[in-house]
């Protein structure tokens, strides 16, 4: 059993290994090496194990980083929820390791990170502070909307008779998607993706990806979500809304036509997507009655020892946050990308 680097010739294999492995995530697929690459415009490092008889038995997907922001790290997988490595037995397992610590060393990186739903996949350094929640969903759309408490059903109704209305689509809803997407990012003081990353997405996933718009009843988009679909679980790992029309709840609209979609197109888990357990948008999430699931991000520590804080929750980047949130949105459009590329 040895580790090799992956190549073009290894890609329909590696996907195959994906597929069969529960843990597997769409993340873990090769298509993503592109979207990193291409989209994102990072370095990739990827290695699998292979056995005797040339069989993978073992997937290392990172991303390597090194910006002023976050130093120098690997990261498998950033930008994204999951996407640790995966293997099949405990030989694998420790060839694995084992390269990622000489990945560590070899990339002078100050720490490796390691993004996982599952609490024993390491004896790590590890945070829990992200969590998301999974909700278990019926065969039709009215089994679900019966089983939300009564003011969630009152939540999805108002929108409508405030004359908004949802779309679904792809590309044809990239703009309203993004035109959403932008502005609520700046209002969170956050730098934005560029619009390429979304089109990329969408463009290398047709069957996998779905865009879903709420529109006010003057025809403006005032919330979107992006969705990805894989195995049996619809994910959505963007979405956002406009602050001026929050309170008509177009968001409870937007969540519950994006549950019927994956209701009709007969995935059978909804993800949430990931968010800092006990804010806002914890709450949110909590009342459609999912259940709550930890995520897991183990550290490989380099020789300085210590564990990477850049989140927005870090005090020392509350001051920019304010200014960004104050910007022009032509200027967060402008410089967000750039920004964005260098935190994880």
């Amino acid at each position: 059993m040895q580790i090799k680097e992956l190549k073009p010739n290894n890609f329909t294999q590696w996907d195959s290994f994906v597929d069969e492995r529960p843990q597997g995530k769409i993340y873990h697929k090769t298509v993503w090496k592109e979207i990193f690459e291409k989209a994102f415009g990072r370095k990739t490092l990827y290695y699998f194990v292979e056995n005797t008889n040339g069989q993978i038995e073992g997937i290392l997907p990172l991303v390597h980083f090194h910006t002023f922001i976050a130093g120098k790290q690997l990261i498998s997988l950033p930008y994204v929820n999951y996407g640790g490595p995966l293997w099949s037995n405990d030989s694998a397992k420790q060839l694995i390791f084992s390269k990622m610590q000489q990945l560590l060393m070899e990339t002078n990186s100050d720490v490796l990170e390691i993004r996982y739903d599952k609490n024993d996949a390491f004896d790590l350094p590890v945070k829990t502070n992200k969590v998301t929640f999974s909700l278990d969903l019926p065969e039709h759309p009215d089994e679900l909307l019966k089983s939300f408490k009564a003011k969630v059903r009152s939540q999805i109704k108002r929108p409508t008779k405030e004359g908004m209305y949802a779309k679904v689509g792809h590309l044809d809803l990239l703009d309203d998607f993004y035109y959403v997407f932008c502005r609520n990012m700046r209002d969170l003081g956050t730098p934005v993706y560029s619009k390429k990353i979304f089109k990329t997405i969408l463009t290398l996933l047709p069957e996998q990806t779905h865009v879903v718009v709420i529109y006010s009843k003057t025809n403006l988009p005032v919330a979107s979500a992006f969705l990805l679909g894989y195995k049996k679980q619809m994910e959505i790992p963007w979405a956002s809304s406009l602050r001026k029309y929050n309170r008509f709840s177009p968001n409870m609209l937007l969540y519950w036509q994006v549950m019927q979609l994956a209701i009709e197109k007969g995935y059978r888990v909804f993800d949430f997507g990931r968010g800092t357990k006990d804010g806002g948008t914890y709450r949110f999430k909590k009342q459609w009655g999912g259940r709550e699931v930890q995520l897991y991000w183990y550290y490989l520590l380099g020789a300085n020892g210590e564990l990477p804080e850049v989140a927005k929750e870090n005090p020392k980047f509350q001051l920019a946050i304010k200014i960004w949130q104050k910007l022009p949105l032509w200027f967060t459009n402008i410089a967000g990308p750039p920004i964005v590329k260098k935190i994880s």
